[in-house]
Parts: structure tokens; C-alpha cells; sequence
């Protein structure tokens, strides 16, 4: 699971890797689970659309009633684990005065990646138009376009500013939560000591959360299952040739990405970075065979010091990195976002496009140790600009695939930055 903070592991040793391989073998089963569902889903409502053609809108109503129920369940985990997380990393900073220089030139390019990410992906998946093809109608309890008066700035305010926390939690504000996690997790930070014992109960919220949001990800199969069923009784199998383009697309975009941070971290470190890519080999394997980040962290953070970064700079910057510079996840949610409203033939003004951008940089900072969190923040993302969530069914049975790419892209960035920010302070060696 590629956005899965680290932070929760860091310290696990021997415990940690035997957990790592756990889940890595658990991640394997469900993945060949949800193959098996996609195929089962496409063949299935090939059948129906084929054979019982006038059946085919009854059966697609009904089996997107899994799907339905899937996406339920992921709302029912967002506020609690989004703050558990969040406060928590903030707050196990430590003294703020200690760490802000180090912190600070971590978080600026953390910052400047994020930005760049999100903008190629973009700009890529606008010229590209993946989903340009499917021509879908909008689901009748949808709307069918973006209410521009939403994205007026009273109304980005008061999506952004909770007045009441409780509130926010209740409703899946998404903004709100992550604005007073930051102020709850720094005034944590600010206090130190003394909140040691709050921080390690919202530890343990973050663990039981995650645990939850395992127990969901069992049902995934059934919600692929049924949403390549709805589509493809309703539409036909034409519509699966659109994942193949999709996915293609996505993965040039991706190592288009990998060539420009390179290129970026070669303005710092010159040629090494290329010394530091090949050094990667290996974590970047894992990652990218399990589609887990959180795997490949032990590995990444041995050869980054290898390299010559120093385990003071690598031990903080590169857990760090995991919770806030998630590169490849955010060019995946410019992709996925721009992807969805081209399905339904929804135009997004530059302007919206633009204000898209700022509430991803946003809301990727505030799921740090949510699975598949990507598709949270799609969702959230979605419903700020009134398309419709179903649309995010339709990459549910190809986001595990999806996965494994930005996670070995999440590897790639935040060695980098480590690399950087070691470089910067002076403590990066000749590795």
C-alpha cells in the first residue's frame, strides 16, 4: 500500500520485517483475488450485455450495489485516521526550534516536488484525454457539472476553516480535519514532554484505523467485482480497452517524472544522483513487486546512507518524506481527478484547474498512513467539485497495477530529497 506512513515502523527492527513480509504475502493473495474478480466481472457483464441485453440495466444496478457498499466503508475511516496521523507526525517533530531548519528545507521541497508532480500530471493527462472515449452519462443522483460558485473564496474558506471540528469529522471535511490536526499537532510539538502520553494514544487510534481500513480492503474483490460488471453490462467490453490506454499513459507519465526529479537532483548533486538511482535498485523492486512503499522503507534508508547521507538527515527526512512528499500518488490524483471528469464530459475551467491543484497539495498532506489513500483524496476531491464519485469505480480494479508504479515513484522521490537535504547541511559523504 503505497501511502502507508512509515512513521508507525521506523523503530520496529526485527518485529517490522517479519511484518513487512506478512503483509507483502497478504498483499500478493488479495491482489490475485482481485484479478480473478476483475475478470469474473468483466466476463460476467459481457454475458449479461450479450445474451440479456434487456436485463443488462437491472443487473448493473444491482451488483454496483457492491461497489456502493465499498465506498462507504473507505468515508467511514477518513476523519479518525486523517487526524490520528497527522497530528501524531507533527507532533513527534520535536522541538520545533531543534528541527525547523532541517524540517524546513525538507518541507520547501517537498513543497516544490508536490507541485511539480501535480503539474505534469496535468498537463499530461490533458493532452493525453484518456477517458475522452467512454462518453458515460452521469449517475441521476450525480451532479452532472462543477457549481463554480463553490470554488469562490468565502466558500474555499469555509471549506478549509472548520468552525467546529466535531462538525467537520461528522461531515468528511476533508480540508478542515487536516487545518486542525496542523494546529493540534504543532501545539503537541510545542508542549513536548508532556504530551508523550497524548501522542501515543492518537499512535495507537492511527494503528486500530489502520487496522480497520485492512478489514475493508478484504471486501475490495466484491467491489471490483462489482463495478467491471455495472460497466461492462451497461457499456460492453470496448470499455476495457480504455484501462489499457489509461494505464500506458499513466506509466509514461511516470518516467516522465522519474527523469525530471533526476534531472532536478542533479542540479544539486551532479552525476551521483545516477550513482544513487542505481543504488535504488533494489528497494525500487520491492516496492514497486508488492505496490507497497512501506515495504521498501528499510532497504531505501539503508542504501540512501550508503550512499552518503547521514543517518541523523536520513532518519528524519526520509520517514518525513513518506507522510508529505508522495510523488507519484499526487501525479496519480491529477491523473485520476481529470480522467473521471473526462469520462462524464465535464469541462474544468484553467481557473478550477488551478484550484484543483491547491486542494490536492492540501489534502495529500493529510493522509499519511492511509492504504490506498489515493482514492480518498480522489474522493474528496471529487465531491469538492460536484463529479461523481462513481466514477472512481472505474479504476478500482486497476489501482492495485496503478499502485505499483507510484510507489516505486515515491521511492525515487523521497530518496532524492534525502539526498538533498543532506547535501544542503553539509553532512552528505562520499558514498
Amino acid at each position: 500500500m503505497s501511502e502507508t506512513a512509515v512513521s508507525y515502523h521506523v523503530h520496529g527492527g526485527g518485529h517490522g520485517g517479519a511484518h513487512g513480509a506478512g503483509q507483502a504475502r497478504s498483499s500478493n493473495r488479495l491482489t490475485v483475488i482481485i484479478v480473478l474478480a476483475l475478470l469474473v466481472g468483466a466476463a460476467s457483464g459481457y454475458g449479461v450485455h450479450a445474451i440479456w441485453p434487456h436485463h443488462a440495466v437491472a443487473f448493473a444496478d444491482a451488483v454496483a450495489l457492491l461497489p456502493f457498499i465499498f465506498l462507504r466503508l473507505i468515508k467511514m475511516i477518513i476523519a479518525p485516521l486523517v487526524f490520528a496521523t497527522l497530528a501524531v507526525g507533527i507532533g513527534r517533530m520535536g522541538d520545533v526550534v531543534t528541527v525547523g531548519r532541517v524540517g524546513g528545507k525538507a518541507l520547501a521541497w517537498f513543497v516544490f516536488a508536490s507541485l511539480v508532480s501535480l503539474t505534469l500530471g496535468l498537463l499530461l493527462v490533458t493532452w493525453f484525454e484518456p477517458g475522452r472515449v467512454m462518453h458515460l452519462t452521469p449517475p441521476a443522483d450525480a451532479h452532472s457539472g462543477v457549481e463554480t460558485a463553490a470554488l469562490s473564496l468565502k466558500g474555499f474558506i469555509e471549506h478549509t476553516i472548520p468552525a467546529s471540528v466535531v462538525d467537520a469529522m461528522a461531515r468528511n471535511e476533508i480540508l478542515q480535519i487536516v487545518v486542525f490536526a496542523v494546529f493540534f499537532g504543532t501545539a503537541m510539538a510545542a508542549l513536548g514532554e508532556r504530551t508523550r502520553l497524548l501522542a501515543d494514544v492518537l499512535d495507537v487510534v492511527g494503528h486500530v484505523m489502520l487496522k480497520v481500513t485492512s478489514y475493508v480492503m478484504l471486501l475490495a474483490p466484491l467491489a471490483v467485482f462489482g463495478a467491471l460488471a455495472s460497466a461492462v453490462a451497461r457499456e460492453g467490453l470496448h470499455i476495457l480497452t480504455v484501462y489499457g490506454v489509461f494505464m500506458a499513459e499513466f506509466y509514461l507519465s511516470l518516467l516522465i517524472l522519474w527523469a525530471v526529479l533526476i534531472a532536478l537532483g542533479a542540479l544539486f548533486l551532479g552525476p551521483r544522483v545516477l550513482r544513487l538511482v542505481r543504488r535504488l535498485r533494489e528497494p525500487l523492486l520491492l516496492a514497486f513487486s508488492t505496490a507497497s512503499s512501506e515495504a521498501a522503507y528499510p532497504k531505501t534508508l539503508e542504501e540512501v546512507e550508503r550512499f552518503g547521507a547521514s543517518n541523523r538527515i536520513a532518519s528524519f527526512v526520509l520517514p518525513l518524506g513518506y507522510s508529505f512528499n508522495l510523488d507519484g500518488s499526487m501525479m496519480y490524483c491529477t491523473f485520476a481527478v481529470m480522467f473521471i471528469a473526462q469520462v462524464y464530459g465535464i469541462e474544468l475551467a484553467l481557473s478550477q484547474q488551478i484550484a484543483m491543484l491547491a486542494i490536492l497539495m492540501l489534502t495529500s498532506k493529510g493522509i499519511a498512513g492511509v492504504p490506498r489513500a489515493s482514492l480518498v483524496v480522489i474522493a474528496a476531491t471529487l465531491v469538492q467539485f460536484n463529479i461523481p464519485e462513481a466514477g472512481l469505480l472505474l479504476l478500482l480494479g486497476i489501482d492495485h497495477f496503478l499502485d505499483m508504479g507510484r510507489s516505486a515513484t515515491n521511492v525515487i522521490g523521497n530518496s532524492i530529497a534525502t539526498a538533498l537535504v543532506s547535501k544542503w547541511e553539509g553532512e552528505l559523504r562520499d558514498g
